[in-house]
């Protein structure tokens, strides 16, 4: 590599390491034309979950998973590498700094690959259901948002890499996926539909962007159970004020703010939808990138939908990084995920918060009362575009890490055997 290369990259990387500080939370962004989106009104109609433990359900969850931008360019089928940001036009760039940090990455990669040791751990865990923030849009639309900054985009033929997975459903109510416009809102639902993959959170109107994803489950008993994932977003995650989807106008689902008669909407709106025996799932993309205080608004509303909409699991993201933990009345409540699987990978900035590690969430619940029974996480860490089994040591910190931060919360975090970190919340 030449010394010329070699400084571009080092300056990109100051610079985009700034930028991703603010977390490409521009709220000025001009909205564009195009046609409204067809996707469906109704919950996508998928075949019944065969649940594989008695009176129990085991939930996979994780943070945001951005196959976008770099991340699609080593795919079989990458986007046209073309994009709008400050300092970079082509989403190569940011292939080429990961590989400057930590070595070639081989192209095309297979569908498997990104996932790498996550699979191991997925099969050994076995969730009934598995389900993913989704931070792209999947389109090879051209309608890129101005004045957004940064543009996250998948090829559809790239879609296998989260199918890989077994992925049943996708929160999409988040900053990115109206990146490429109102067209690639479209083709991205089309898309997640043709897959056989469920979400929640934006849609042709409002209704549909509000419906939540609907699982069937099998029951060896003669009760009905059903996975409901609702998802929602809040404008300090970066998500632009114009993206709410309306009465007639697609979008996504954004709330106005966290306070108490937002709360009593959402609340009415899942009571008219939930039944008994099932368990309901409230996604939401809220807050900064870095830092571990938690807003009391979000506990406020955390708790809240757990005590007024019976929510069983808030699966909160947004930040870069894993953040405190809590479990309110036996039902449990992740604050921050943090990135499952990004391209940030030789960016510099915010390094004290270990934005390349990433947790695997395996929360087990009572399926008739939603009641926590277990919390397993896995830990891995972003490697050349690669999930890759965390280390001793980053195991470690994790662990003292998020113990710190769920000790006012009631809650540490153990490190067992494997890898394998459990939260103690008695």
């Amino acid at each position: 590599m030449t010394i010329k290369r070699r400084r571009f990259l080092l300056r990109a990387s100051q610079l985009l390491g700034s930028l991703a500080s603010a977390c490409f939370a521009c709220g000025h962004a001009v909205e564009t034309g195009g046609a409204g989106a067809t996707a469906r009104a109704e919950p996508y109609p998928l075949p019944p979950k065969p649940l594989s433990r008695a009176g129990q359900i085991t939930l996979f969850v994780c943070g945001d998973v951005m196959t976008g931008r770099g991340i699609d360019q080593v795919l079989p089928y990458p986007s046209h590498p073309r994009i709008y940001e400050s300092y970079l036009k082509s989403a190569i760039d940011y292939v080429l700094i990961a590989e400057e940090a930590n070595g070639p990455i081989p192209r095309p990669q297979d569908f498997n690959s990104i996932w790498g040791d996550a699979l191991e751990a997925l099969s050994q865990s076995n969730p009934d259901v598995r389900l993913i923030n989704l931070e792209t849009s999947v389109t090879t639309s051209e309608d890129y948002w101005p004045g957004k900054g940064i543009n996250y985009r998948m090829h559809p033929r790239n879609i296998p890499c989260l199918t890989a997975a077994d992925i049943d459903a996708c929160a999409l109510a988040n900053n990115h996926v109206l990146d490429w416009g109102f067209s690639g809102l479209t083709e991205t639902l089309a898309t997640l539909d043709q897959a056989g993959l469920a979400y929640a959170g934006a849609g042709a109107d409002l209704a549909a962007a509000k419906a939540p994803a609907v699982i069937e489950l099998e029951n060896k008993t003669n009760h009905r159970h059903r996975l409901l994932l609702f998802s929602a977003g809040v404008s300090s995650s970066g998500i632009p004020t114009n993206w709410a989807a309306q009465k007639h106008k697609p979008g996504v689902h954004l709330l106005p703010d966290l306070k108490e008669h937002t709360l009593a909407r959402v609340s009415a709106q899942i009571e008219a939808v939930k039944q008994p025996g099932d368990i309901a799932v409230y996604s939401i993309h809220w807050g900064g990138n870095w830092g571990y205080t938690i807003a009391e608004a979000h506990q406020r509303f955390a708790r809240g939908l757990i005590d007024s909409a019976a929510i069983d699991l808030v699966h909160g993201h947004s930040s870069h990084h894993a953040k405190g933990i809590e479990v309110y009345r036996g039902k449990p409540i992740i604050y921050g995920c943090g990135d499952f699987l990004n391209d940030y990978e030789g960016i510099h900035g915010h390094e004290q918060f270990r934005g390349d590690l990433s947790l695997l969430y395996f929360v087990t619940l009572d399926l008739l009362s939603g009641q926590l029974i277990r919390f397993d996480m896995i830990p891995m860490q972003i490697r050349q575009f690669r999930l890759n089994r965390a280390s001793d040591k980053d195991t470690r910190w994790l662990a003292a890490t998020l113990t710190r931060e769920g000790q006012p919360l009631g809650t540490r975090v153990i490190e067992t055997q494997g890898h394998q970190l459990t939260l103690d919340w008695h």
